[in-house]
């Protein structure tokens, strides 16, 4: 079906969830509370929605929603399916504001569901051509960064705000000394009165092209360029290109879909996907979207490095849904091309090496700590090295404790965090 877009919604409803699903089809395409003079039947053939499939789940007795809802507080069971929906292309066409909008943002609002949510998007091949997809990606990312057979270590300026420029500066010159391959600003950092972006830039960038100039690696260094006028991020993007940077952190969900547009179609940086807010859509099981429907917005727009939390995570989210976040990733859309670097973070330190590289099977990911690198005891350029040997030891297949009986940073590293999260 070359010309069709299909979702799988995962519905719950005291009714039919075939009837539920039916009625997806028709409210989200030509139907609405009553019949239509001119739904004729050419005019559904031609652009309405049609349910493909309805596979049935196992009932739940309690609604997902709770019963607040007067049509959920009586019923005593609660019906469970998958409905698989196409849309026509010719009524949606390639916009991904009109796909979120028919396919999707309105369907939360129909009477009858006791939950529902979007577990999966096929797109046909015109999707392809009409969006840029990452300009970097993986290969881009570790060519700029020289990385090749291990993960790209990454850190974070800590702490997240109150440094002024000439701190972050100090703090990235112990960094890229001790070999760290890429830095960013925290997400919260963009360009407050103590460290306007302006200033940050030019306090860092020097030690970073100083440090190109003496050893050959250039760091990476994302900078926080978000900002609601995409005029003004342009502005920020441009400081930090013209200042010798390759790199920006962009805060999707802050900045919408149509300013991350504009800002691909423009930049000659490294785009790393912050994807904080994405939580509100998917934190309740019954509501919102899998990941695997909420990525693919953000690859076709063009993000080259996507977060996507990682083994023993500080926030709420299993190791389980980590998991599948990076299977999404690894799934092309339409090409190898499209794929963004997975961005590795969250309570990460050395420790979880080994149960990340058995869950994803790669080293072509970024492995970002925070508070895993700034907080060693031996200070940050410990924390890179720590981080470092103990991804030398997890592809190596030795276990840490052995490795670090030669590796004091390691040991050092396991005695700090072992007991909890690095941030």
């Amino acid at each position: 079906m070359s010309d069709t877009i299909v979702l799988t919604y995962r519905i719950e409803t005291p009714g039919s969830v075939e009837k539920m699903a039916a009625k997806i089809a028709s409210d989200q395409s030509t139907g609405t509370f009553v019949p239509l003079p001119g739904e004729t039947p050419e005019l559904k053939a031609r652009v309405a929605a049609r349910v493909l499939d309805v596979r049935p789940l196992d009932p739940v007795p309690e609604p997902a929603f709770g019963r607040s809802h007067d049509d959920l507080a009586e019923a005593w069971r609660f019906n469970c399916g998958e409905a698989d929906i196409a849309f026509p292309l010719e009524a949606v066409g390639t916009d991904l504001a009109a796909l979120m909008t028919i396919a999707i943002g309105g369907t939360y609002s129909i009477k009858g569901f006791s939950g529902i949510r979007v577990t999966d998007l096929k797109l046909p091949p015109a999707f392809a051509g009409a969006y840029p997809g990452p300009q970097f990606g993986i290969a881009g990312s570790k060519r700029l960064t020289g990385v090749e057979g291990r993960p790209i270590i990454g850190t974070i300026v800590k702490p997240a705000l109150g440094l002024r420029p000439d701190e972050s500066a100090a703090m990235v010159k112990e960094l890229v000394d001790a070999g760290v391959d890429f830095i960013k600003d925290d997400e919260k950092l963009m360009s407050p009165a103590y460290s306007p972006l302006a200033k940050r830039v030019k306090a860092i960038m020097p030690v970073v092209l100083d440090h190109e100039q003496r050893t050959g690696k250039k760091v990476m260094i994302a900078f926080g360029i978000s900002a609601t006028d995409p005029d003004e991020m342009m502005r920020n993007h441009d400081l930090v290109v013209e200042a010798g940077g390759n790199a920006a952190v962009v805060n999707i969900n802050s900045i919408g879909m149509g300013a991350m547009s504009f800002l691909r179609k423009r930049s000659q940086l490294v785009l790393h996907a912050h994807r904080n807010g994405w939580d509100i859509l998917t934190r309740h099981p019954s509501l919102g979207m899998d990941f695997a429907v909420y990525e693919k917005f953000w690859r076709l727009l063009g993000v080259d490095q996507f977060q996507i939390n990682g083994i023993g995570a500080k926030y709420w989210e299993p190791d389980a849904s980590f998991v599948r976040s990076f299977q999404a990733l690894d799934r092309p859309i339409f090409s190898e091309a499209d794929k963004p670097l997975p961005v590795v973070c969250s309570g990460q330190w050395g420790g979880q090496a080994p149960a990340t590289l058995a869950a994803v099977d790669t080293t072509d990911i970024m492995y970002l700590c925070g508070g895993g690198v700034v907080s060693h005891p031996g200070g940050p350029g410990a924390g890179v090295r720590a981080v470092r040997q103990a991804w030398e030891a997890a592809v190596a297949g030795i276990p840490l404790e052995t490795y670090a009986a030669s590796h004091p940073e390691l040991a050092a590293s396991i005695r700090t965090f072992a007991s909890g999260a690095g941030a």
